[in-house]
């Protein structure tokens, strides 16, 4: 049998095809366009995700028996709205997770009701790019689309609509809505209240590996699949990306070296989070997750060689850095705010402690050593909070310089091991789905199968040693720096 794992990112949606096996047979993507109506905003139309995904499992089955396709599961761009009125239709363009026009509605949520109410129903407080301030903000600028309003929804679970007829959602997505009381895993009616919305106009939640519905007999035909396609849940695209990289079960971690950073830890217990410096959502394998997201990771390296240095040979910039644990240089890696820990929009990137005998490799050195350094300010938080980290899967563009990942190795004390597969949500996705569909008894089985590891790296206890000096240095320059930022 195969199974379909749709990631439906910002840019593109991607569409990733699997056996039972857990083989990857074909990957397919496909692009649609981003609008910006006003600065700061970010839109797109729902109906474009929904034309390019059918025409993306089309040609993501050619040569395949079609009929073989048993599942349908995504991983999905969360926090943005989408909102339809009572005859299906989408009332206006979804407002993107990376919008920014909602700071007035966020401020009002975090100061106004109240950070420790806000906590204490959701386990998190407002960002701008979460979906409880959109909410509000159509309330007070678009009062006709509001009154409109008869189901609200995130941008994955449009799919699922309009796939299966579902009106659903999955806990792991939802847990950034800031509409979900995440420790009971459930709909917190105190949010409901605030932003003046009916729990009749948000979808049922499922577990991310449970079956909503069948693909609708039409679109199943017009495919050439069969009518007893399941579509299943599915889940955010950093719980997605999380299955696909076996990051379930207790205290498993990822990170991630992407544009943006983030260290993605897995929990059997739902945990607190003091002054909400990590995300605390609900998982994909049916558990809880904490998340602490850095905005700038590997895009301070890429901004640094390109924009600095003019080159685009980053390895060769890498070439000379030969003593670790002995820079004197800092770099503070926030070139757009920060969000974990410091959810800090108007902090800044700096570099500290240049000599005139400084050199250029030093300074590129003291780049990735930065950005190492903010990460291990969440895993800090992670383990004050009693988790027991020890290990963790990297993936992400960063991680192909095996530097960096020493780097990150030694900085943070963790065995990193590299994962033989990196596609992120759409692996995700389609292992929801084969879970789903009952090839797999749990996620966690899945991911014990699919999951295979090509490289290791170990910290080394010198070095570790060295970087703890390091790292007692690099924590202080933000509380420092603050007032002047």
């Amino acid at each position: 049998m195969y199974y379909i794992g749709i990631d439906l990112g910002t840019s593109a949606v991607k569409l990733l095809l699997m056996d039972s096996d857990g083989n990857i047979k074909n990957i397919v993507s496909r692009e649609y366009p981003l609008y910006f109506p006003h600065p700061g905003w970010s839109e797109q139309k729902p109906e474009d995700w929904y034309h390019e995904s059918l025409e993306g499992m089309k040609a993501l089955t050619e040569g395949i028996d079609r009929r073989e396709v048993a599942g349908i599961s995504f991983g999905g761009q969360m926090h943005g709205l989408v909102i339809l009125d009572d005859k299906d239709q989408v009332i206006r363009p979804a407002i993107l997770w990376n919008d920014g026009r909602t700071q007035e509605e966020t401020d009002y949520l975090n100061h106004t009701i109240g950070e420790d109410k806000l906590a204490s129903y959701t386990a998190n407080i407002a960002f701008a790019g979460f979906t409880a301030p959109k909410i509000l903000w159509v309330r007070k600028h678009e009062p006709e689309n509001f009154r409109k309003i008869c189901k609200i929804m995130l941008p994955k679970d449009y799919l699922a609509y309009m796939l299966s007829g579902s009106f659903c959602t999955d806990l792991s997505d939802a847990s950034g809505m800031l509409l979900v009381d995440v420790k009971n895993r459930c709909w917190s009616q105190e949010m409901l209240e605030i932003c003046q919305i009916k729990e009749t106009q948000l979808p049922k939640l499922y577990e991310s590996y449970e079956v909503v519905g069948a693909l609708k007999p039409a679109i199943a035909d017009a495919l050439g699949f069969s009518h007893s396609v399941k579509i299943i849940a599915g889940a955010g695209d950093n719980a997605a990306s999380a299955v696909g990289t076996g990051t379930v079960g207790n205290e498993m971690c990822n990170l991630s070296l992407g544009t943006s950073g983030t260290l993605f830890i897995s929990s059997s217990r739902f945990v607190d989070t003091p002054n909400h410096a990590l995300h605390s959502f609900c998982h994909a394998d049916g558990h809880y997750h904490l998340m602490g997201c850095m905005l700038s990771a590997a895009s301070c390296n890429k901004w640094w060689n390109e924009e600095i240095l003019n080159t685009k040979d980053y390895a060769k910039e890498q070439e000379d850095i030969h003593r670790l644990g002995e820079n004197d240089v800092f770099y503070l890696p926030y070139l757009m705010g920060e969000r974990s820990p410091h959810n800090d929009p108007s902090c800044k990137a700096a570099f500290i402690g240049m000599r005139m005998d400084t050199s250029r490799s030093e300074m590129t050195q003291a780049v990735l050593e930065g950005v190492a350094f903010g990460l291990r300010d969440s895993l800090e938080i992670a383990r004050n909070l009693g988790l027991h980290v020890t290990r963790s899967k990297i993936v992400g563009g960063g991680s192909k310089s095996r530097l960096w990942m020493s780097i990150c190795a030694n900085v943070m004390n963790l065995t990193l091991d590299v994962p033989a597969i990196q596609e992120g949500p759409s692996l995700g996705g389609a292992m929801l789905a084969a879970v789903g569909c009952g090839e797999f008894s749990s996620v966690e089985e899945a991911a014990s199968k699919i999951i295979r590891i090509t490289d290791t790296i170990e910290p080394d206890p010198v070095l570790t040693e060295k970087y703890e000096e390091k790292y007692e240095h690099f924590r202080k320059f933000y509380p420092a720096l603050k007032g002047l930022f």
